[in-house]
């Protein structure tokens, strides 16, 4: 990380259903999350990071390197970028250009039968 030129922090904010009239004008679906602490915060934290993961693609589709980031001090991100909101760390993504000889190369894979059942 030290050595990116680029450090995103994807996050998510814990009252996004406050603004659901705006992102879901549909119907108002605000009712699920009042008071539902848990609920927010599960479909907040689902959402942050399958949005983490569109923001990876996009960047790797316009050529960049990208290396996601978990086992850091939540604690202490959210405390220096985020402290009095209700805004919490997902995880870290260094974005640049990668020193082809420092790259990790890919890792093992499992086939598909191996993960995956059809029914």
């Amino acid at each position: 990380m030290m050595g990116a030129p680029v450090t995103a922090i994807i996050a998510q904010d814990l009252n996004f259903w406050h603004e659901l009239p705006f992102l879901f004008p549909h119907e108002d679906r605000r009712k699920l999350f009042d008071g539902n602490d848990a609920f927010c915060q599960d479909t907040a934290y689902r959402n942050a990071t399958l949005q983490g993961a569109y923001f990876m693609i996009a960047a790797r589709a316009v050529g960049l390197d990208v290396g996601a980031m978990s086992g850091f001090s939540n604690a202490v991100v959210d405390e220096e970028f985020f402290a009095g909101t209700s805004v919490k760390s997902n995880f870290l993504c260094n974005i640049g250009y990668g020193d082809e000889t420092a790259l990790f190369q890919k890792l093992p894979r499992f086939a598909f039968d191996q993960v995956c059942d059809t029914v």
